[in-house]
């Protein structure tokens, strides 16, 4: 009779169980679409429809940063049978199924260094943390691009160099920004190839594996580069450059911002308030470094784990772009599961030092206490049970979508009027997401991310900006478009106070917001 691994059957639960809490904490709050995604969306609409891989037909910009994402919803909407696929809510499907593998790799890799709770509470907390949740209910990429990144940190201490290098080549054409893990990886492997070099005494072009890696990696980015130069005359998404032009920031808003993410990786700031920000600048880096020198003593390819975080935070610190809320969310799974890590063997050895013959409690049940239940339950401090808009259902307080509700309903009202025209109308518009999927109009993306002719009218002057954004006042002048929508202030100092553009245009509507300090939403028509 074969005998059953307890330990085994043990993990066969710990796997569903991870896989159901992730799947619940996205289907429980529902789609709550951010801007950005509608954008991947009206791509993916518009290759269903014929009109090839452009955002307005005839014109191919490569304005996602996302083309994989994108081909997956082309794939899953040829299967949707209807004229209408739901975006939305397919993505949270996918999503959630990302999410939910992304959990259990993170167990793996805790197990794989013989750091099993760690690996567990970093899991559970990763099923439930709201930037993980807010994003994957919001229809974006990021949910895959984790993915990719956590199973890429898996297979390459597994020593799988040819898994490593495919996953690397897919998490490249899900977001750019791919490049700093497989940099680390390509230095680490760099170092064993030398190794192995100097061991086994052969020439360099005779390891046939580090070939085949390469090759591996190249094929689908060469196979996607060889699609994108001649179709959008770039292998680099346009909205990089765009949104550099565009946006004007304070030279220390990026460390600031990534000073603050990094001190609330299980947002204990929702539990314990502001001052917790400063707790969390100390406390979280001293045991992430305990934690990154335990994973590398068991297996040194972990050091990965323990650079990529860091390295993230010190590019996005230098480069400063404008940090949307997904920009934090890639290094948090590695973050979180190191000073998990520490936190396990600094515990550990507590209790060990404390040992007491008679204990009331177990030294495991306290572990998991503060390895596995404390985190989990402190990161759902960032949740809500009745967010103050769109879906009443329990959702991250994160999960923030009022401005595209606002989009959605200037669309609605939008929807008559654009239909008398006789062509096709042009809407000039800020966010351009919402407004873009939900209106059947050419769009002239103010920021540039899909209308190319936007960048060359930046940079602007800095008296126009009121907040992080404005219009440039001669792009609407010059292009004309039929409609404009914008929050006021992204046109209070610069377009609003150009007698051209009232010469111009008039006021059809007003949405009451104060989104960003704005004086409602306003949408123009030309006279």
């Amino acid at each position: 009779m074969t005998k059953v691994n307890f330990r085994d059957k043990q993990d066969t639960w710990i796997y569903l169980l991870l896989f159901f809490i992730a799947i619940a904490a996205r289907l429980i709050p529902g789609a709550r679409t951010i801007d950005d995604a509608f954008i991947t969306y009206r791509y993916a609409r518009n290759i269903l429809a014929g009109e090839g891989f452009a955002y307005n037909p005839g014109e191919h910009v490569l304005g996602t940063t996302t083309p994989l994402y994108t081909l997956i919803l082309v794939s899953v909407g040829l299967f949707a049978g209807s004229e209408q696929v739901p975006f939305a809510e397919i993505s949270v499907l996918i999503n959630a199924l990302f999410d939910s593998l992304t959990c259990i790799f993170l167990f793996l890799i805790g197990k794989e260094l013989s750091f099993r709770m760690a690996g567990l509470g970093a899991a559970l907390t990763w099923a439930v943390a709201p930037y993980s949740v807010t994003f994957a209910i919001g229809g974006l990429e990021t949910s895959l691009f984790v993915l990719l990144l956590v199973a890429i940190s898996y297979a390459h201490i597994k020593g799988r160099k040819i898994t490593v290098a495919l996953l690397s080549s897919l998490a490249f054409l899900t977001r750019p920004d791919a490049l700093i893990l497989i940099f680390l990886i390509v230095i680490d492997r760099m170092l064993e190839t030398w190794q192995e070099l100097k061991t086994k005494k052969y020439p360099l072009f005779r390891d046939r594996s580090l070939f085949l890696e390469i090759v591996v990696f190249l094929i689908p980015i060469l196979a996607w580069w060889s699609y994108a130069l001649p179709t959008f005359g770039s292998i680099l998404p346009h909205s990089i450059a765009a949104k550099t032009a565009a946006y004007r920031l304070p030279s220390e808003a990026g460390l600031v911002r990534l000073l603050q993410h990094y001190a609330t990786p299980f947002m204990g700031n929702e539990t314990f308030g502001i001052p917790w920000i400063v707790v969390g600048i100390f406390l979280y880096p001293f045991l992430f470094t305990i934690g990154a020198r335990q994973a590398f003593r068991i297996n040194q390819h972990s050091l990965v784990l323990g650079v990529y975080p860091w390295l993230y935070f010190l590019i996005f610190a230098i480069a400063n772009p404008l940090i949307f809320r997904w920009y934090l969310t890639p290094p948090l799974p590695a973050y979180i599961l190191v000073i998990l890590i520490g936190l396990q063997n600094l515990v550990s050895s507590i209790l060990h030092k404390f040992h007491a013959q008679d204990k009331l409690i177990p030294n495991k049940v306290v572990l998991a206490g503060f390895v596995v239940l404390f985190p989990f339950v402190m990161t759902m401090g960032g949740w809500t049970l009745k967010p103050d808009h769109g879906l009443s259902s329990p959702a991250p307080k994160m999960a923030w979508y009022k401005l595209e509700l606002l989009y959605r309903q200037a669309a609605q009202f939008l929807e008559p009027r654009i239909e008398k025209y006789e062509h096709r109308p042009t809407l000039a518009a800020g966010d351009v997401g919402a407004l873009g999927y939900y209106t059947k109009t050419i769009i002239l993306d103010t920021v540039g991310l899909n209308s190319p002719i936007a960048t060359t009218y930046y940079p602007i002057d800095e008296a126009y900006y009121v907040i992080n954004y404005a219009v440039p006042p001669d792009l609407i002048i010059d292009q004309q478009p039929d409609f404009v929508a914008l929050l006021e202030v992204y046109g209070r100092a610069g377009l609003f106070k150009d007698d051209r553009f009232w010469q111009n245009y008039e006021l059809i509507n007003k949405i009451d917001t104060d989104i960003y300090g704005s004086d409602g939403m306003l949408i123009f028509e030309k006279k």
